[in-house]
């Protein structure tokens, strides 16, 4: 009987999502040892010591910045992530955002929460105290986001359905995401169009370099007086003390945030809640699901789908013999790998080859078991990170 698959999960993973790695296939287990894949979630594991039997690591969830990526990319493992997958959840929670900010609802909660004596008594106190928690309405109201993916869109028609006008800004949409997007969304040039002309501001960009701090006082400057600036997408894309500043200058109405700090503590017009964008109990098992597909169909296939450092590639099989090689995306790597296949006798049936930056990725159908000399003589030419040998199930 062959050895089982070993898949490490270093937090709760939904059984859903694990329910897609058959039991007869896969050993799972926080306590596995020696795993050919890693499931995570939110443990940050650049300081781990990630054994060199891992052929995979996939995130549970959008973001990877907990991910050592570029240490995985040396190595030759994929890293996957489930985008879209939480894009509901937190889409909900923007409209929520937007609606606590406009209304007022968290300073006139607190306001109601603390009124005491009899209940007539609360009552006149609600009529005299009403008035200071008065809000504005939705419709009509311009709508600007920044980072047009999947939750992007979503934001965007939600928006639209609301009656607000929607605008909307991103460098590096893809072909994919623009058949997304609502026509009616006006399409921005630049971070600054969007701020100026927007009441509320919604920002979903992952978090790189030049995305950190992206709403800083410059640009929170060109707001219009009480716009509504909402971020559930990363920490660090807005700079916290710009926007306490903005508060006191009357430039933002409110802020709300996934993403609580001490510079933001005690402030009537922010509301910070506790990374609740992807908790739901969907969300959860939409990104278990994703996740635990894709690493399975890389186990066993090659196949890579939604992965940060790989390139998406997907080939039906032709032969029960396929080799997956991933190498640095310099010249003449195919013509190598291709000529040490050809000396060795292997007949190629099919064969892709693609890459993502300085990244490249082939699988090979052949014809017959390729002998571990050949495998050897690959993974030796300069330049090839990984090369696995992936036999029909």
């Amino acid at each position: 009987m062959a050895e089982k698959t070993k898949i490490q999960t270093l937090n709760n993973i939904s059984p859903l999502g694990l329910s897609r790695l058959p039991s007869e296939r896969y050993t799972i287990g926080n306590d596995v040892t020696n795993p050919d894949a890693i499931l995570v979630r939110s443990t940050k594991m650049h300081d781990m010591e990630i054994p060199a039997s891992v052929k995979a690591i996939a995130r549970a969830g959008a973001g990877t910045n907990n991910v050592p990526v570029a240490k995985m990319s040396e190595r030759g493992v994929p890293v996957f992530n489930a985008p879209g997958a939480n894009a509901n959840a937190v889409k909900e929670l923007v409209i929520a955002g937007m609606l606590i900010a406009s209304r007022n609802l968290m300073p006139a909660w607190k306001f109601a929460d603390n009124l005491t004596g009899e209940d007539a008594d609360i009552s006149k106190a609600v009529e005299a105290g009403k008035k200071n928690y008065g809000g504005i309405e939705l419709p009509n109201r311009t709508l600007g986001i920044i980072g047009l993916g999947a939750i992007g869109s979503l934001v965007a028609d939600a928006g639209i359905r609301l009656g607000m006008n929607v605008i909307g800004f991103d460098p590096e949409i893809t072909v994919e995401a623009a058949w997304r997007l609502p026509s009616s969304v006006k399409k921005a040039t630049s971070v600054e169009e969007v701020v100026k002309n927007s009441d509320y501001i919604s920002l979903h960009v992952p978090l790189v370099d030049k995305t950190r701090n992206m709403i800083d006082a410059v640009r929170i400057a060109l707001m219009k007086p009480g716009t509504v600036l909402l971020n559930f997408a990363r920490e660090g894309i807005v700079d916290d003390k710009a926007v306490v500043e903005g508060i006191a200058a009357g430039k933002l109405r409110g802020y709300v945030c996934d993403f609580p700090a001490n510079a933001l503590k005690n402030n009537p017009k922010v509301v910070t809640l506790p990374h609740l964008g992807a908790s739901s109990e969907e969300a959860e098992e939409n990104c278990a699901i994703m996740v635990a597909e894709q690493v399975r169909d890389y186990l066993e296939n090659g196949n890579v789908l939604n992965s940060v450092n790989f390139p998406n590639v997907s080939m039906p099989r032709e032969s029960a013999f396929r080799m997956a090689i991933a190498n640095a995306n310099v010249p003449n790597m195919v013509g190598q790998i291709s000529t040490a296949m050809a000396d060795a006798g292997l007949n190629i049936h099919n064969m892709v080859n693609k890459s993502k930056g300085e990244m490249a990725y082939t699988l090979v159908d052949v014809d017959s078991e390729p002998p571990q000399a050949v495998v050897d003589k690959i993974a030796a030419i300069k330049g090839v990170l990984m090369v696995r040998s992936i036999p029909a199930k």
